[in-house]
């Protein structure tokens, strides 16, 4: 088997030179380009640190305090310090909300809520996939065919924007509530670039008999830094990944109300919340085993982070950039979907252009620039949606302020005129558009100039001089 030195305690270089390479290759990739994917970020050195540590070792199925194996003295203590962070951080207090720091990312957690809380086939209403929501909120296509586990296992009627301002149509979903009549009302999204209405929601809930979560995995960081309306105020159950604008590790987190709830009109006795166990339960043994132990610390090192002034400022500025760029691609003439963003996202409305979000995302990708394609209302094709999604949070990690952001917005200007000049000339039909972005100079020209705007700013997580590129590279 080979010395313990041999196999174990030997570099990843040494080791596997092909993904050590690779992995530097992916670093370059980052430091070299404009990342605008409203869902990514960059973490820090310590919460990588931790994410590379020996506590990926350790099984510790169970809770602090009630583990199914020995030896987690250690990680206990690290699961407790993430969670009194994770209330902390948030500003909840630990008398009425209960967190779990389990969940394997966004989606395992939004299911666990739905397995805790829901009997499979009850009825459930999130934002539609092209109004801005998410897949796990329950899409199904328009022909009806059902592509998340959500909408697979239980019932679900989607609320919709207004299709003439692109803002929930928050009169409209009460109707259709107070229809529908279901048992969990899903606020939250991943494209919708307004705040959300939490006591309106809260009283429609109330109106039909429903409980009220929020998934705010792409706004939470702006929810710990109290830059958007606060939903610890109104919902039962919230939800979040780690990694977007909270700028931790890729994981999730389920907050749950305990304690008393309010008292209702001729009740006799206190009513206290029964989330906890059944959210507990639903994680481990129901959809996972044991937590990610390196996840968690990582984590807990994010929210510590997190609750800084510093990450308040950050916060701040995530929102100035993202405003800053949706109002220069508007000044250019451009459509932005509300005309503007309360957030950390605008989505660009390419339609009075011509042009499919597929297209620009492509020519973006070879100009150094990563985007992505997102429907936009009215959309039937996710493939080959009408618009791209913009986020301010990772480029505002490596420190660019509201001029940069009109700067990027220039850039974007380029790689449109690229989209519709090659559209143009070759044609709409992919295969043949695609043909004109071979060893286009114009393209080349972009990428240039992209890399050296990215290149001088700072790069968090990692040394850029330490970098070793394979010679081939």
């Amino acid at each position: 088997m080979g010395s313990v030195k041999e196999w174990g305690n030997t570099s990843l270089e040494e080791a596997d030179d092909e993904i050590f390479y690779l992995v530097e290759q992916e670093k370059m990739r980052q430091y070299k380009g404009i990342e605008l994917i409203a869902s990514e970020n960059f973490t820090s050195q310590a919460v990588i640190e931790a994410l590379g540590s020996a506590l990926t070792n350790k099984y510790s199925e169970g809770l602090p305090g009630a583990r199914y194996y020995g030896g987690n003295e250690f990680v206990d203590q690290i699961e407790n310090l993430c969670r009194a962070r994770a209330l902390t951080a948030f500003h909840c207090d630990p008398a009425k909300w209960g967190v779990n720091v389990q969940p394997y990312s966004g989606s395992p957690a939004n299911f666990a809520v739905y397995t805790a809380l829901l009997n499979p086939h009850d009825r459930i209403m999130g934002l539609d996939l092209p109004s801005g929501g998410h897949l796990t909120h329950g899409y199904y296509t328009a022909h009806g065919k059902k592509i998340s586990a959500t909408s697979i296992y239980f019932e679900s009627l989607p609320y919709k924007v207004d299709f003439a301002t692109g803002y929930i149509d928050y009169a409209r979903l009460e109707e259709k509530a107070l229809d529908y009549r279901p048992k969990l009302i899903i606020s939250g999204g991943s494209a919708y670039p307004r705040d959300w209405d939490y006591a309106r929601l809260r009283t429609i809930a109330d109106k039909c008999g429903a409980m009220l979560m929020c998934d705010m995995a792409h706004f939470s960081g702006l929810v710990a830094a109290q830059e958007v309306n606060n939903p610890f105020e109104y919902c039962d159950v919230v939800t979040t990944t780690t990694h977007k604008s909270l700028r931790g590790p890729r994981a999730g987190m389920i907050f749950y109300r305990k304690g008393p709830k309010p008292a209702k009109k001729g009740q006799i006795g206190e009513v206290n919340y029964d989330y906890e166990d059944k959210i507990n339960f639903a994680v481990f043994p129901s959809l996972q085993g044991g937590p990610h132990n390196h996840q968690i610390a990582a984590l807990a090192v994010a929210l510590k982070q997190a609750n800084t002034p510093m990450f308040k400022e950050y916060a701040k500025q995530v929102k100035a950039n993202a405003a800053a760029i949706g109002a220069a691609l508007m000044k250019k003439g451009y459509k932005m979907v509300t005309d503007g963003t309360d957030n950390h996202l605008v989505l660009w409305d390419l339609r009075p252009l011509g042009l499919t979000g597929n297209k620009v995302e492509r020519v973006c990708e070879l100009a150094h620039i990563t985007l992505n394609k997102n429907a936009v209302f009215g959309d039937s094709s996710a493939l080959a949606p009408g618009g791209v999604r913009i986020g301010a949070p990772a480029m505002t990690s490596r420190g660019l302020k509201e001029k940069d952001f009109e700067q990027i917005a220039d850039f974007l200007e380029q790689a449109v005129n690229i989209t519709l000049s090659v559209q143009k000339e070759y044609g709409k039909l992919l295969k043949d558009f695609n043909k004109g972005l071979v060893d286009n100079k114009e393209i080349a020209a972009l990428k240039e100039a992209v890399e050296k705007f990215a290149a001088s700013y700072d790069m968090p997580g990692f040394d850029v001089n330490a970098i070793k590129m394979p010679v081939s590279a």
